[in-house]
């Protein structure tokens, strides 16, 4: 625990147990990286400048000053690194601003490390003591820009308290909100991506209470849950597997930098700015999240309490911005907190995972709604689909609000409003339907008029609608079950008897094969009779 400098709170690193090699290329695998890297070429962070702020081992005698990353323990070569702190900066190691830590290393290996790492070919990371790195970087009214596209925290400054802080590492709800404000103005000025943690335990606390950050939590059940003391916004954004916040969060500041990569090579189509936008990314990784057994957001939260929008998979991510940018069909104009049906346009966005990148603009007297239209149909006669969309905006630099967003999903023939997600308070809006029927429907973005922080917003969206099937066939003794590769996280279950209650289990089944953008398991037909089935956690 170390006090930060001129503020009234507390820097605290979550510690655990480092996992070995094989947990760690099971997170792989459960974080859709491997996946992504077997059919895909070099997604893997290139030319993407990461920072990597770090506080003090809380456990190292009085005046030692450990947060640095040691190259050689993240199989990286020195030169990749530049260290900053109070006392200048150096482009060697080891060096006279301080020393290593094995939390540093931990953190560095989830993020970018060779083998266990996301993101194993950033351009450069710039590791900070995290002190200096909030004192000087974050905290001054017009910070310089860093040109660090995404920045890992895996600290936090201690619970968050409605009454004056006691013990010393607690920080109050107005602390909270300044530090809250530093980090999103920074965000907004310099498109950096703030990917931090929420805290093992207590209070959601800053800097992943921020507005425009991606709060993390862990999936494993040791993170704070929420939502913020403040004014009740849903944190954390997403989960991952590691144990303790401080390792799930660089796997998901890792996915950010593969997708900012991806974006700027133009795998999500030309416009290679808007695919890399910090919203861009943040819709994407929320919306490509695989909801956990017991996720639900309780109205008008867009996001579970612990989950967040689920449990980081880059693969889905990716796969959605591959979808590329779409455009709305329709705009309309209504009269402030007046109805806003479809409109009846004829056309459709052709694909049904992708994403968008836009700006509603208001008035005094008026809201603005952006129609996106989608056909949810296939071969297979009525069987339903699962839609899930997410909407991303930030807070503008030095405003205390945000405008006011909501989206929505209504029948297209019928005018029925299916769902909607419209918080007051947060600057993230969510759907997720697992049993929506084939259809035609009206995805809308509105905008709320009348009294705003600005008078236009640009917002990412991010959409997929699926309707997965498992498909069986026999050949000679062998029996073949195959299922398509998006999206990931289904898994197949057997069991020998559908008598209820039926007891499905993944044992003693093969290891999937994939071809031609399927998974593939290959079965002896001479076994007794069984059933097989696709399930995803929580559906």
């Amino acid at each position: 625990m170390k006090k930060l400098a001129g503020q009234n709170a507390f820097l605290i690193i979550a510690l655990a147990v480092c996992a070995g090699m094989a947990a760690q290329a099971t997170t792989l695998v459960t974080i859709g990286v491997t996946l992504l890297q077997t059919v895909t070429t070099n997604v893997n962070g290139t030319g993407i400048r990461v920072a990597q702020p770090e506080g003090s081992y809380p456990f190292t005698p009085p005046g030692t000053n450990t947060w640095e990353v040691q190259p050689g323990a993240v199989g990286q070569p020195t030169n990749l690194f530049t260290y900053i702190s109070n006392g200048g900066s150096a482009n060697v190691f080891p060096n006279a601003l301080g020393f290593y830590s094995d939390h540093a290393n931990s953190v560095g290996g989830n993020f970018y490390g060779l083998g266990s790492g996301v993101a194993t070919n950033v351009a450069h990371v710039d590791n900070y003591d995290a002190d200096y790195f909030y004192s000087y970087i974050i905290f001054p009214p017009a910070p310089a820009n860093t040109n660090d596209l995404v920045v890992n925290q895996s600290f936090t400054f201690g619970n968050v308290s409605t009454n004056i802080p006691t013990p010393a590492n607690d920080v109050s709800v107005s602390d909270q909100q300044t530090i809250d404000s530093k980090y999103d103005n920074y965000a907004a000025r310099c498109n950096t991506l703030f990917v931090s943690a929420v805290n093992n335990g207590g209070s959601v606390s800053p800097p992943g209470t921020s507005y425009n950050c991606i709060g993390v939590g862990d999936s494993d059940g040791n993170s704070s849950i929420g939502p913020t003391l403040d004014n009740g916004r849903a944190k954390p954004d997403i989960v991952a597997p590691g144990g303790e916040t401080s390792f799930s969060t660089p796997y998901v500041a890792g996915a950010a930098a593969v997708l900012i990569q991806a974006g700027l090579r133009g795998d999500g189509g030309s416009d290679t700015n808007a695919a890399a936008d910090m919203r861009t990314v943040k819709a994407l990784l929320l919306n490509g999240a695989v909801k956990p057994v017991g996720w639900t957001n309780i109205s008008p939260s867009p996001l579970d309490a612990h989950y967040g929008a689920g449990v980081l998979n880059v693969f889905n991510s990716y796969e959605q911005l591959a979808g590329g940018k779409q455009g709305y069909i329709a705009s309309t104009s209504v009269i402030t907190n007046s109805p806003h049906p479809p409109t009846g346009a004829t056309g459709t966005i052709s694909v049904l995972s992708g994403w968008n990148f836009n700006t509603n603009m208001t008035s005094a007297t008026t809201d603005d709604v952006k129609h996106y239209y989608f056909n949810a149909t296939n071969s297979l006669n009525n069987a339903p689909f699962t839609a899930t969309a997410t909407l991303v905006w930030n807070r503008h630099a030095n405003k205390a609000n945000i405008n006011n967003l909501d989206l929505f999903l209504y029948d297209a023939i019928s005018s029925n409003l299916v769902a909607c997600s419209t918080s007051l308070v947060d600057n993230v809006e969510h759907l997720w339907l697992p049993q929506l029927p084939q259809g035609r429907y009206d995805l809308q973005v509105l905008k709320h008029g009348g009294t705003t922080v600005t008078t236009n917003e640009t917002y990412a969206l991010a959409w997929t609608f699926f309707s997965q099937s498992l498909n069986i066939a026999a050949t000679d003794t062998n029996v073949t079950v195959a299922w398509p590769l998006y999206p990931a996280g289904f898994q197949v279950k057997v069991t020998d008897d559908l008598t209820l209650p039926a007891v499905w289990t993944t044992n003693n089944l093969p290891v999937p094969v994939i071809t031609n953008g399927s998974n593939y398991i290959f079965l002896n037909s001479t076994k007794p009779a069984q059933f097989y089935r696709l399930s995803w956690p929580n559906l």
